[in-house]
């Protein structure tokens, strides 16, 4: 069957807020990046246009909601608005968000009242502009899924990408302790645990006053002598970090490493962890851009999700499964699906030009 008459050709473009991993995506694939031009009016309304036509295809919109240092959380949001309604309006046949790193995230119910729950007032926005699906990492909570109302949402997770670093060290897997840093962590300990065979899971029970601001913590498990591996969906100020890695040194462990799918990485992040003794390797993917992070610390490591989410946009496109799309990650890309340079004839491939602004595609 060919795939590019039923499903017309697969697009990938791309706002401000992670290039690098569009174009990585895009590079697995082995397509180009769909040009388009996102940037600003003088009056700081966000300008956008696609340069090619997308009639009739299937186009994923890479654009994670997360500051990069030039673009802020809020900017990002409003720039993958565009883009969807920018796409529906020029007849894409489908059009995927994929928001590696979903925004406002931990504002997902309300803690007091008079305040806002805006993971949910986000998923309403997208989901009213007419996408036709969500690809996304490691969600903060499982439930968020629920808030884009008659929208498939898939939720990947980078356990393969994480388990195969630790594998790589040669740990002692007798000695190794996977701990979830909080009650809610525990379902994604558990998951890493039995990827990498660790030999328990420790947890620690936190009681939060503030935002950002722990009060006091309670380690669950033994630790003593053991390699200690924590595991969460995001690093933000390192905080609650530091003094998780302090906490497990105190009762013994011989060296603490962190794993995390979203480095956020604010200010003091950076300086908090190349102070922290206690802690010796943090990890995270490249879902929000780490170049300012890793020049600040050394002790920061990225892992690339461009794969795994490569696979997971060619299996939506060709309308396969994404059950255990993550454990696939490294076997051929299109193993089980014919190479996109059999889809689209050379002659179909779509020549990157200058708009003319005044003409509507």
């Amino acid at each position: 069957m060919n795939l590019s008459k039923r499903n017309g050709a697969l697009r990938v473009v791309h706002g401000n807020s992670n290039p690098q991993l569009a174009e990585e995506i895009c590079a697995c694939l082995r397509i180009p990046v769909t040009a388009s031009h996102v940037g600003t009016f003088a009056n700081g309304e966000t300008c956008l246009k696609v340069l090619e036509s997308i009639r009739g295809d299937d186009v994923f919109v890479v654009q994670p909601t997360c500051s990069n240092g030039t673009c802020n959380v809020n900017q990002a949001v409003m720039e993958l608005l565009l883009m969807i309604h920018t796409l529906k309006l020029s007849s894409a046949r489908r059009v995927i968000a994929v928001v590696p790193h979903y925004g406002y995230a931990r504002q997902d119910r309300k803690h007091v009242g008079r305040v806002p729950i805006s993971a949910s007032a986000v998923a309403k926005m997208v989901t009213e502009l007419g996408v036709n699906g969500v690809l996304t990492m490691d969600l903060h909570c499982g439930q968020i899924q629920g808030f884009f109302h008659g929208c498939p949402v898939a939720d990947l997770n980078a356990t393969t990408e994480f388990s195969d670093y630790i594998k790589q060290k040669g740990l002692d897997t007798d000695k190794l302790v996977v701990v979830a840093p909080d009650a809610g962590a525990v379902t994604r300990a558990r998951r890493m645990g039995d990827r990498i065979r660790a030999s328990r899971i420790a947890t620690i029970l936190k009681r939060r006053v503030v935002a950002n601001q722990v009060e006091s913590m309670q380690l669950v498990g033994e630790v003593d002598g053991c390699v200690c591996v924590i595991v969460d969906d995001m690093i933000d100020t390192a905080g609650t970090l530091c003094k998780a890695a302090e906490l497990l040194k105190e009762h013994g462990a011989k060296q603490v490493l962190a794993y995390a799918t979203h480095g956020i990485f604010t200010d003091p992040a950076c300086e908090r962890i190349t102070k922290c003794d206690a802690l010796a390797e943090v990890v995270v993917t490249n879902t929000i851009p780490q170049e300012q992070s890793t020049a600040k610390c050394a002790k920061i490591k990225v892992i690339s999700i461009a794969r795994l989410l490569a696979n997971a946009i060619l299996r939506l496109h060709s309308e396969e499964s994404l059950e255990k799309v993550e454990l696939i990650t490294k076997q051929p890309l299109y193993q089980d699906l014919q190479p996109l340079e059999s889809l689209v004839e050379d002659d179909q491939w779509p020549q990157v030009q200058e708009a003319d602004p005044d003409v509507m595609l």
